[in-house]
């Protein structure tokens, strides 16, 4: 009997991390369909009949129900398991990709906030999968790599992308193909991952809905650690990958394939940031110096793109960049060690929460002040050093936070 028992742990473990690469495609093309907008916003605003300032609007919804949505994945990941929740992620993203194309802006404004909704599910939920099939000596590389998946996704979402719209797909087929490949895996996740167990099941109907997020919300840390990384993700999020092509095209009179690999640099810089960076933070023991570092390093790269342009080819200091934010992620593990061990699930679901209402609350504000008036600005180069301030300083205020930041790496904990 002992022996069965082994036997179906060991098989449910590797269900497990199959089932976590199947929500590695899920948060790949959760990446791509973030970024690819990017490439194709006149197509999407004819589409729509809308001006692209306008559509630039849309575009960013998904970041609202993204938001929301975070917090709604972590309780289902902890009241009804992962089977039922990422095939729900899974399958509502799939669904939002396929109905963007309908020549209707409202259709297209729900295509976009399903998109968001049910991407909030795979960072979480990889997460969630990786804990339950990996063992702790592998967790942190697990989901290391989970983000670098990520980042690919958005790096592909531009510079992948790019080739394939102007020689095998009009971007109509992208976004129903995009679709399709979300909701076989949604399927596969469904039929693959184990049911909770008995023990489990009885355990997260007794779980409160509530109570985890009053004890973290009541943390002046968890506030930090959201603020910190949304403004760390923004000049990613926002600029990178939405409104770079359309900068260095406008601004700077780049080809539109050389503004979009110039732009995917930042996301193949966070593939190689997030893991250093984490591994930089876990070999120091320390949280606060590691995100400063990074949070400079960020600043520097894009004061050379402000003052010194010529020192380096703008797609590697685009790369630089992208290595140095990859500081973002830490904040992930400070919020899950300044709270109490019981409501770590849910950590993860406020940390998104907070990150990207900080985004969503950003893209507008940025398009508004240096976005819609691409067309029309006279000083090209000066609207463009402007627009990189912005960023800037939002780094800035966030360098001021860490430093009101408790620090939880493990040698305070030893100090302590």
């Amino acid at each position: 009997m002992k022996n069965s028992t082994v036997s179906v742990t060991q098989t449910s473990k590797k269900l497990f991390i199959i089932a976590w690469i199947l929500g590695l495609i899920f948060y790949f093309i959760d990446y791509v369909t973030r970024s690819a907008p990017s490439l194709m916003l006149t197509d999407l605003a004819t589409n729509y009949s809308i001006s692209e300032e306008s559509l630039v609007s849309l575009v960013g919804s998904y970041y609202y129900t993204y938001a929301i949505c975070a917090l709604v994945a972590g309780v289902c990941l902890d009241k009804f398991g992962a089977k039922n929740s990422m095939f729900a992620g899974c399958f509502i993203l799939g669904i939002g990709c396929i109905i963007f194309v309908v020549s209707s802006q409202f259709v297209g404004e729900v295509g976009r906030l399903l998109q968001g909704a049910g991407s909030a599910f795979a960072f979480p939920g990889c997460v969630y999968l990786a804990s339950k099939g990996f063992s702790k000596k592998f967790l942190a590389t697990a989901i290391g790599f989970t983000q670098c998946v990520g980042m690919l996704g958005g790096a592909a979402g531009q510079f992948l992308v790019s080739p394939l719209l102007d020689s095998i797909m009009d971007y109509k087929t992208f976004w129903v193909v995009s679709g399709v490949l979300c909701i076989i895996p949604a399927f596969a996740m469904l039929l693959m991952i184990p049911k909770p167990s008995s023990e489990e099941t009885l355990g997260n109907e007794k779980a409160s809905y509530i109570e985890p997020f009053k004890v973290i919300f009541k943390n002046k840390d968890s506030w930090l650690t959201g603020l910190i990384s949304g403004l760390l993700f923004a000049p990613t999020t926002v600029f990178a990958m939405t409104w770079a092509v359309k900068f260095f095209k406008m601004d700077l009179g780049y080809e539109a394939h050389e503004a979009a690999i110039t732009a995917s640099m930042a996301a193949l810089g966070w593939v190689v940031g997030c893991p250093l960076m984490g591994m930089l933070s876990d070999k120091l023991g320390l949280r606060k110096p590691v995100i400063i570092l990074g949070c400079l390093g960020m600043i520097l790269s894009l004061l050379q793109l402000v003052y010194l342009p010529d020192l380096f080819n703008a797609k590697l200091t685009f790369f630089l960049f992208g290595i140095f934010s990859g500081v973002a992620m830490i904040p992930y593990s400070v919020i899950k060690e300044a709270n109490p061990d019981n409501v770590k699930g849910s950590s993860t679901g406020v940390q998104n929460f907070i990150t990207f209402g900080v985004t969503s609350l950003s893209a507008p504000f940025f398009a508004s002040m240096y976005g819609n008036d691409l067309t029309s600005v006279t000083d090209k180069l000066g609207h463009y050093h402007s627009a990189i301030w912005f960023w800037i300083v939002g780094i800035i205020i966030a360098i001021v936070f860490t430093m009101l930041l408790k620090e939880t790496g493990e040698k305070a904990n030893k100090a302590n």
